[in-house]
């Protein structure tokens, strides 16, 4: 249980430090009735929530990975998830998130801006702040996008790829008992991933439809606040 324990530690640093992007400066906005963020905190809070909003994404795949070996290949799991391993993944995930997040805001900092602004959101979102700018953004447009699909869609598509495995394997199992308890072992992440992809993509492509940005703003909180919440009740009950 040595590995699952260890990734469950960095999903807990992650989603702590997810929410500590957000939340404070929203109370504090709440409690003083002032909607101000200063030009240098609305970067930084958009380069931190851009950053750990991908690590989590990473974690919960290398994680989802983390079940198939454990699952589709049980005798050699000590074998391939090895300590070595697992610090690998999650020094990989948090370089990747790094580098992007670095990327999308120094791209951001080469934009001018107009005076008077205000961004329809409880914190500073990446597109949101991209479309409030006086100066061509069709760069950090095709970059926004294209990282979004590739470390968004890459991270989801094995993740399913991984669970795809998983349930034919479940299947092969003889018994019931066998299969409820390969089952359960990933219980746990299923809920997990369901709540972060499924508020996630509820939230952009809910946005896409209505094109309200009040209602946009109120369905982030799922992701934002409650998902990460909820994470350690989910896998505290599981344990």
């Amino acid at each position: 249980h040595q590995p699952m324990f260890y990734l469950l530690s960095n999903l807990s640093l992650v989603d702590i430090c997810f929410t500590s992007t957000i939340v404070p400066k929203m109370l504090v906005n709440i409690q003083t009735q002032s909607k101000v963020i200063t030009y240098t905190g609305c970067i930084t809070q958009m380069y931190f929530f851009i950053h750990f909003a991908g690590l989590d994404d990473f974690i919960l795949t290398v994680m989802a990975y983390d079940r198939y070996v454990a699952i589709c290949h049980p005798l050699h799991y000590t074998v391939i998830i090895n300590p070595h391993l697992c610090g690998l993944l999650v020094l990989v995930s948090w370089i990747i998130s790094i580098l992007n997040s670095l990327l999308e805001s120094i791209m951001v900092l080469d934009l001018s801006f107009c005076s008077d602004l205000e961004i329809p959101h409880f914190f500073c979102e990446l597109k949101e702040v991209i479309q409030l700018a006086c100066s061509d953004t069709l760069p950090n447009d095709i970059v926004m996008y294209f990282s979004a699909g590739l470390l968004a869609g890459g991270p989801l598509t094995g993740i399913l790829y991984s669970y795809s495995k998983i349930v034919s394997s479940i299947y092969a199992i003889p018994s019931v008992q066998g299969k409820y308890k390969a089952f359960s072992t990933c219980a746990s992440h299923i809920s997990v991933v369901s709540l972060f992809y499924g508020t996630s993509l509820g939230v952009y492509l809910g946005s896409a439809g209505t094109h309200s940005s009040q209602s946009s703003a109120t369905a982030s909180v799922m992701y934002t606040v409650v998902t990460p919440m909820l994470n350690p009740i989910i896998y505290r009950v599981k344990t």
